[in-house]
Order: C-alpha cells, then sequence, then structure tokens
C-alpha cells in the first residue's frame, strides 16, 4: 500500500470520526430544532479542524506523495503543476517550501469551497420552504445528503484530475464556464430562486420512476402501504439537495482546479467545507437573507477564478501566486459581507425569512 492511499484511507477514517459526532451533537434529542448554540459550537469545531489540517499540510505534507528524495519531490512539482522551485542539493529546505504551498493551496480551497457553500445554503433553504419540511428533519436530509454529496465529490474530483492531466485545454474550458457563470449569477434577480413543487425536473423523474406517497410520514424516506413500497416527500427533497448539489459541484470542483492540480488537495479541501455545510446551514439559515450583496460576492469571485483559469499562463510569467489568489478571494468576500452590513434592506425588502426553530408551523 502506497503513502497517498494510507493518507487517503486515514483522512476518510477521520472523516468518518467527524460525521459520526456531527450527527451526535446536532441531532438535538432533547428537542426537534437544532440551536443556534449547538450549531455555532459544531461550526467552531469543524473550522478548526479544517485550520489543524492545514498545519498537517506545512509539517507532514511531503508524506502524501511519500517524497523522500530530490528526484521525488521534482517529479511531484511537475505532475500537479505547484509553483515551487527546490533548492539543489537541499531536500529539507526545499520540502519545507514545497509544504507550505501545499498548505497554502489547500487553504485557499476550503475558502473558495467554504464560499461557495453559502450559496447552496440559499437553495437549500428555498427548498425546505417550499416543500414545508418540518424542522426536526432538517438534520436527517441534510446529514444523508452530505454523505452523498462525498461520494460525488469524490468521483468527480478524481475523474476530472484525469481529464485534465490527460487533456490540458479542458481547464480552458472550464475557465469559460466560470466566467459564464459567475456573469449568470450577477444578473439574476432573487425573484427567479423559486421552487416550484410540482414541475422540479427532479420530483417529475421520481413520479415517473417510483411510487410517491402524497403526505410526509414522520421522518421517514420510505413507507409501505397495502403491500406498496413508496418514497415519502421527505426523500424527494433529499433526491432534490442531492441533485442541487451535483450541480453546484460542476462549479466548485473547477473553481478549486484553478488553485491546485493535486487531486488530494482538492478533495481535503472539498471535504472539509462540505462537512461544515451542515452545521453553517442552522447557523445561517435565519439570517442569510441579510447578506443581500453576498451573491453579487459570489459571482466576482466564480468571474475571477473562471479569467485565472483562461489567463493561468501569462499570470505566472507575472509572478501571481497562490497567495495572491487568496488574497483577492478574501477580500472579495469580505467586502461583499461589509457592504451587506453597511447597505442591508429594509424589513419590508427582505423576501425570505426563515428561522429553523420558530418555524413549527411547517410541520404535517
Amino acid at each position: 500500500m502506497n503513502s497517498e492511499t494510507i493518507f487517503l484511507l486515514s483522512f476518510l477514517a477521520f472523516i468518518v470520526f467527524i460525521l459520526a459526532l456531527d450527527l451526535g451533537l446536532l441531532n438535538s434529542r432533547k428537542s426537534d430544532t437544532v440551536s443556534m448554540k449547538q450549531a455555532g459550537l459544531m461550526s467552531f469545531f469543524v473550522v478548526a479542524l479544517s485550520m489543524c489540517f492545514y498545519f498537517v499540510l506545512l509539517t507532514y505534507g511531503h508524506l502524501l506523495h511519500g517524497i523522500d528524495n530530490l528526484e521525488k519531490l521534482q517529479q511531484v512539482i511537475s505532475s500537479h503543476h505547484h509553483p515551487v522551485k527546490i533548492i539543489p542539493g537541499d531536500l529539507e529546505n526545499s520540502i519545507q517550501l514545497y509544504n507550505q504551498n501545499l498548505g497554502l493551496e489547500y487553504l485557499t480551497g476550503y475558502v473558495v469551497e467554504y464560499a461557495l457553500s453559502v450559496d447552496n445554503i440559499f437553495v437549500m433553504v428555498l427548498v425546505f420552504t417550499a416543500f414545508s419540511v418540518a424542522p426536526k428533519n432538517y438534520h436527517r436530509v441534510l446529514f444523508w445528503g452530505i454523505l452523498g454529496a462525498i461520494v460525488m465529490r469524490f468521483i468527480f474530483i478524481f475523474v476530472g484530475a484525469a481529464l485534465i492531466e490527460k487533456f490540458s485545454w479542458i481547464m480552458y474550458v472550464f475557465g469559460a464556464f466560470l466566467v459564464f457563470t459567475g456573469i449568470k449569477m450577477f444578473f439574476e434577480k432573487d425573484g427567479d430562486d423559486k421552487i416550484d413543487t410540482h414541475n422540479h425536473p427532479v420530483v417529475k423523474f421520481a413520479n415517473r420512476f417510483f411510487k410517491v406517497h402524497n403526505h410526509f410520514v414522520g421522518n421517514k424516506f420510505f413507507v409501505t402501504i397495502d403491500g406498496v413500497k413508496k418514497i415519502t416527500p421527505l426523500f424527494l427533497v433529499l433526491l432534490i439537495i442531492e441533485a442541487t448539489d451535483l450541480i453546484f459541484a460542476v462549479d466548485s470542483i473547477p473553481a478549486i482546479f484553478s488553485v491546485t492540480k493535486d487531486p488530494y488537495i482538492v478533495f481535503f479541501s472539498n471535504i472539509f467545507a462540505i462537512i461544515g455545510l451542515r452545521s453553517m446551514f442552522f447557523l445561517l439559515a435565519g439570517i442569510i437573507d441579510k447578506f443581500r450583496f453576498l451573491k453579487v460576492g459570489l459571482s466576482v469571485l466564480l468571474t475571477f477564478i473562471g479569467l485565472k483559469m483562461l489567463l493561468h499562463s501569462y499570470l505566472e510569467n507575472w509572478g501571481f501566486t497562490t497567495s495572491h489568489s487568496l488574497i483577492v478571494i478574501v477580500s472579495i468576500l469580505g467586502l461583499s459581507i461589509l457592504f451587506s452590513l453597511m447597505f442591508p434592506l429594509r424589513t419590508k425588502e427582505r423576501k425570505l425569512k426563515f428561522d429553523p426553530e420558530k418555524d413549527e408551523h411547517l410541520r404535517h
């Protein structure tokens, strides 16, 4: 078993532990809903773990690919296009430079993914509200949704990495797509964000291929009626959440490949962002409408990343590094949040009001 496999299996075992802890902490048994305190605690915990992993890469990042000599180091740098110059005859300091860059690529990718996850929360809120899902069932849908997202991201990332390695021109396709998506998001109106519960493609697909029960049955995904097994509306919601993540992955995964070509770093940053999504949902769901300029910021972010992919050869010649990317990304997100706080929507202008702790009238 090589070092990459050992590193990956250890990471997956660690993620399983975190998800189990997440389920125990957020799956409140004393009440039907997840409190802001619980969500805040778990969000802080997951972010702290993500930062700890950053320091692990700073110290032991070279072990990921089993680097133990300068020849192997140069091979890995060339293979994954890391902007690192080795020091001839100095393995220790060369590895230190490599690990620093690896950690920075992970951190930048994590920030990008975590930011794009916020847009995912917008859609989740709309889906839960449109289908009148009981607040006590949010955590169940999100937990299984995240497990599905991890599997899909794993497949997407390593298939994407293989395609990029074989067909380098795909980076330009990804870049053009992200620029298009960013511009499209910038000009989209909030009123366009509506969920049609009857004509949604996933609902039509489910009605065509499965027996669908018309009513919620507690927190069950499946129910047997008169000997016939049917899926419940709660499972429909789970399918829509998975389909939504699939769509977001088409944006977010190419975005991280603009930061690093190492599929393992892409995967690590993706997964840490995903496992923090559930707690972040409960933390932000009730106040997400206050960040009125966040979607604008995300659209600018996607456009910047797309342009970076299209112009990467020129940027490298100009000395544009991963550190510069991180600065630009954090600045874009910081300004969008700052402007949202400085110029809030008036109360009567807010179209989306959602409080998972108070919307008990949504129960069936």
